[in-house]
């Protein structure tokens, strides 16, 4: 039998090359409950116009007016970071985009459940029933209903929302684990283990101080519209400030860091909560110079809503750090 010339697959690289097959889904999924959010954000402002209570419509009152100011920043942050995850795809079928698809799936299914959460309180009843119902009785069929049931498998298929805090947070300890990790491993020799620390002395001794005097943000600035740079430099301090948690983390805990899941995933929803915001502003600097708008009519981008959480200090980092 006359063998044919066949091509072999590519080889995959262990648990990366594994790890890569799942960025299609946790890209696409982000950008299908982009579009969801985006429907919700339309159907409350059409309820919160024309319902009434207390002699106006309720999205003049202050409690749900927040709501769906809430709910238009997350969806302007999840549809950039949908364009920003994409794009990296788009300029390279091969880029290792496993942290950011993750950190989009995580806050982009998360994110799409408070909405739809937020659009059920806001319309009560109306958004229990079903659209079948509305239809019936001749009202506007809003899905809002289905809607509820659909999003809520979002945050389990493609990783759980638990997985990829874990995901995420081993990516984040992995290169500290790679130079540290020798010095505490009782297994190796003990002339091995003094190379490793004098070695990660050597790192740490620039690094460290750099995450407390930083030198600027080089050229990355001059890409941001000027009214947002302010904001860039607050995201650039807050990631030094984060940084410098995580390792603290690390020398007080050890090996038994990785056991805290609590702690560590509070430091990846910090992490996730500033590249959403970083995307955000990248976007909306985007759509301002397309529109060729003058310095004072560039808006402040929505933010995340969580932003005054940790602008504002109220966070898990330790005051010190």
């Amino acid at each position: 039998m006359a063998r044919r010339a066949c091509r072999a697959p590519l080889p995959l690289h262990g648990v990366a090359g594994a790890l890569t097959t799942l960025n299609t889904g946790r890209i696409t999924l982000p950008a299908a409950c982009a579009g969801m959010t985006s429907r919700c954000l339309d159907m409350t402002r059409r309820w919160t116009a024309k319902r009434e209570q207390w002699g106006r419509s309720i999205c003049q009152h202050a409690a749900v007016a927040d709501k769906v100011a809430a709910m238009a920043a997350d969806d302007f942050a999840l549809r950039a970071i949908v364009h920003y995850v994409s794009s990296l795809v788009d300029a390279d079928k091969h880029a290792d985009v496993r942290l950011e698809a993750a950190i989009a799936k995580l806050w982009g299914t998360e994110t799409a459940w408070r909405i739809i959460d937020d659009t059920m309180q806001i319309r009560g009843g109306r958004g229990f029933e079903t659209a079948q119902s509305l239809k019936a009785r001749g009202e506007l069929p809003e899905p809002v209903e289905r809607f509820f049931r659909d999003a809520r498998i979002n945050t389990i298929f493609e990783g759980s929302t638990e997985i990829m805090r874990l995901f995420i947070a081993r990516e984040a300890l992995d290169p500290h684990l790679k130079i540290g990790s020798a010095v505490i491993n009782p297994t190796l020799p003990v002339k091995q283990r003094v190379q490793a620390a004098l070695k990660a002395a050597g790192f740490y001794s620039h690094w460290y101080p750099a995450r407390w005097f930083s030198s600027g943000l080089g050229g990355a600035a001059d890409h941001i519209h000027p009214t947002l740079q302010s904001d860039v430099h607050t995201i650039h301090r807050l990631s030094n400030r984060l940084a410098r948690g995580l390792f603290h983390a690390m020398a007080l805990n050890g090996p038994s860091l990785e056991r805290k899941q609590v702690l560590l995933g509070k430091f990846v929803d910090i992490g996730a909560e500033l590249f959403v915001w970083s995307c955000a502003l990248g976007h909306a600097s985007h759509l301002a110079t397309d529109s060729r708008l003058n310095n004072e009519k560039v808006d402040r981008p929505p933010r995340p809503s969580s932003y005054h959480h940790f602008i504002c200090g109220h966070t898990t980092w330790h005051p010190r750090s």
